[in-house]
């Protein structure tokens, strides 16, 4: 009895993680949009206030030069988009061709001390009252300031998150394939918790923030966007979703590229979840406990524990044959191991099969939970990465 009681939580814990959630929160919407009259989203007339555009880039002379473009492109009005670039510790040439660049403001040190520390420097030296922060090695839609700016209309709005997409390479590599897909789904449950409540934290790939609620992140911070948004909706402010605005990053170079970055950023959910501790006062945080606890703190913790622990129960229930459903449902994990790891043996020669893109995908992203919590544990998750190689957006 204990054991089926435990099978059946386990199953519980996994499904409602990784589906029941999204579909809890996409019926509460639903019933939202029925039985109240209020209109989704903010006006966007006319509201364009200055706005900084910081761009982290460290030894990023292959993208440099692309990103440059893409940035003076942005459409907004002239002479309330200031754009500044921060090159800490790179030695490339990097500085150099930000430098050449007059209508761009360089800030650089030689010293190195990891992405947090870049942006606490650079927000001291901008006077603009919202900042959008985005990777180097990302391209903008001409739009995307224009459509992360707007939701700010609105006083309760401290920060908005824009959207990533994954380029999916002509090749359609394994890598590219599986990361587009994990997303696609993301960008639908941050729809529906912007909707519901507040976005559960943004990408550091293009986010934004009111200056005033800039709050200095911690040396040593691994997921500072995470981080950084979170603490701005315990402030009592919301973090909307602007899907107009969007990132466009090509995948990780090959699987084991992925995997690094994979691994890093499940360090750094444990991190958070210290750092973050009180959010799990629900009777204090309320809806936005809820979400950060379903949408995140599940999947970094007790969920893949549970998944990989529905196997050896499933097989006790079997042997002492507790009934068909239970032969039934090992058949069926069988099988889905069986796909996932013949999805890993094609991923690692960068081959990509679509019908294996979930299984695969699904089991190296609880994987990387097991290998995060070590390195959390260990201590040598360092925030000065090695950056995963990726592929070049054409």
């Amino acid at each position: 009895m204990i054991i089926k009681l435990l099978f059946w939580f386990s199953f519980f814990i996994v499904f409602y993680t990784y589906i029941g959630y999204g579909i809890l929160i996409w019926g509460i919407n639903f019933l939202k949009g029925i039985f109240s009259k209020a209109v989704d989203g903010i006006s966007q007339d006319k509201f364009e206030p200055e706005v900084a555009l910081i761009i982290a880039a460290f030894n990023e002379e292959d993208y440099i030069a692309d990103k440059i473009k893409n940035t003076l492109e942005l459409d907004y009005p002239k002479g309330k988009l200031h754009v500044y670039f921060i090159t800490d510790g790179s030695n490339d040439s990097t500085p150099a061709i930000v430098a050449s660049h007059p209508q761009i403001t360089l800030f650089h040190q030689p010293e190195r001390r990891g992405k947090a520390a870049a942006m606490n420097r650079a927000i001291q030296l901008v006077n603009e009252p919202f900042v959008v922060f985005c990777d180097a090695n990302t391209m903008l839609n001409l739009e995307c300031i224009k459509e992360i700016i707007a939701p700010y209309a609105h006083p309760k709005v401290g920060a908005v998150a824009g959207e990533k997409k994954i380029f999916q390479s002509a090749a359609g590599k394994a890598a590219s394939a599986g990361e587009g897909l994990y997303w696609k789904y993301e960008s639908f449950l941050k729809k529906q918790d912007a909707r519901l409540y507040s976005v559960v934290g943004a990408a550091g790939e293009l986010f934004s923030v009111r200056r005033e609620l800039y709050q200095p992140i911690e040396t040593g911070v691994i997921i500072e966007d995470f981080v950084l948004s979170l603490r701005i909706a315990m402030k009592g402010y919301v973090v909307q979703y602007a899907p107009g605005a969007y990132a466009m990053e090509a995948a990780s170079a090959s699987i084991k590229e992925e995997q690094k970055r994979k691994v890093r950023i499940c360090a750094g959910g444990f991190q958070a979840m210290v750092m973050l501790k009180g959010l799990f006062n629900i009777f204090r945080y309320g809806v936005l406990s809820f979400q950060y606890i379903s949408h995140r703190v599940l999947r970094w913790s007790v969920t893949p524990v549970f998944l990989f622990l529905l196997f050896p129960l499933n097989l006790v229930l079997v042997f002492n044959r507790a009934g068909i459903i239970y032969d039934l449902s090992l058949a069926g994990q069988l099988l889905f191991y069986i796909l996932g790891f013949t999805g890993w043996y094609y991923a690692n020669r960068n081959v990509s099969v679509k019908a294996l893109y979930v299984p695969y995908y699904f089991l190296f992203m609880n994987i990387s939970v097991f290998a995060g919590f070590k390195r959390f544990i260990g201590g040598k998750q360092t925030v000065l990465w090695d950056k995963a190689a990726r592929e070049k957006i054409a």
